[in-house]
């Protein structure tokens, strides 16, 4: 509840500063900043060691990618379609193609996952984000004609992919081995761990919402209110596909199944919102609206499964 508070507050407030203002201007400076505050304190206990459990778990490995990265877009995709307007579809995308999240080892540990392999899945996930984004670049350039939209392939996600990977995982990882040496600061930063996460993703969202092109979904609302519906309801469908199928197909009586589990669950929201500031002009201001209220889903939905659905292990 907390974090949900935490979300709207950032949001709505950046957003009326954008209104009373002449907004923020986008800089990748942002990216740099949610590397640093919410993807680096996570990655403090991955120790590179842990890499053999890849082949140790390699059939779970292999079922997670076919789940993450299959049957989850598969979702995405025929969720997208019915929505017919290409923003919101690219934005159910996206969400579908990014695993894990600042969130996901709360949920591990407190469901009693194994957290070394939640930490290594953490990371691997974040090795795909290049993946992540070739495949949004393949969802944008076969479905546009359907939407009767031109996919430019001058400007697309492929302009940005390099400045993203660079600013949210490679100087995010080495910045993390360097304060390895220095342990009093990485005690500092893991005893505020939780006060750090959110006050950043507050800030981001501040930021992000302020934006001079975020204040189009003022004009999305005025000529097509029903987005703001049809975004809300595909976001809650492609969350209640999902969890039905991360509990069928998840043994969650074993720790690193439910580790896994949970990576399957859970999706990036906050780096979705990142990434789509970069290409809601390509895609239109619309697909910022299933990235909104997939905050006001996923959490909730994380509480009640981890609540309803995760049984203490002996």
């Amino acid at each position: 509840m907390q974090l949900i508070v935490i979300v709207f507050l950032g949001a709505l407030l950046g957003f009326l500063y954008g209104s009373y203002t002449d907004g923020f201007i986008f800089s990748t400076d942002i990216c740099l900043f949610a590397g640093l505050t919410l993807i680096m304190p996570s990655l403090f206990k991955f120790k590179l060691r842990e890499i053999t459990l890849v082949w140790e778990y390699r059939s779970l490995m292999i079922k997670g990618a076919i789940i993450n990265y299959i049957l989850l877009p598969l979702f995405a995709v025929g969720i997208g379609l019915a929505t017919k307007d290409f923003g919101v579809a690219a934005g159910i995308f996206l969400i579908s193609v990014l695993s894990g999240g600042g969130m996901v080892m709360h949920w591990i540990k407190r469901s009693g996952g194994d957290t070394s392999l939640g930490f290594l899945l953490l990371f691997l996930n974040l090795l795909a984000v290049s993946l992540s984004l070739l495949m949004l670049h393949l969802f944008a350039r076969f479905t546009s004609g359907y939407f009767d939209v031109t996919y430019d392939q001058e400007v697309t996600i492929r302009r940005f992919a390099e400045p993203v990977i660079m600013l949210l995982i490679v100087i995010p990882f080495l910045t993390s081995r360097v304060l390895l040496w220095f342990k009093p600061v990485v005690a500092f930063i893991e005893k505020y761990k939780k006060f750090i996460s959110q006050g950043s993703i507050f800030l981001i969202l501040f930021y992000l919402f302020g934006l001079q092109s975020s204040q189009q979904l003022v004009e999305v609302y005025d000529f097509y209110p029903e987005l703001f519906f049809v975004s809300l309801v595909a976001v809650i469908v492609f969350y209640a596909l999902t969890a039905a199928a991360s509990l069928l197909l998840y043994d969650r009586n074993s720790p690193q199944e439910r580790a896994a589990f949970w990576h399957s669950l859970t999706r990036y929201i906050t780096l979705a919102l990142v990434i789509s500031t970069f290409s809601s002009g390509t895609f239109g201001v619309s697909m910022l609206l299933p990235i909104m209220f997939a905050y006001l889903v996923q959490i909730p939905l994380s509480v009640i499964v981890a609540n309803r659905y995760m049984p203490k292990l002996d």
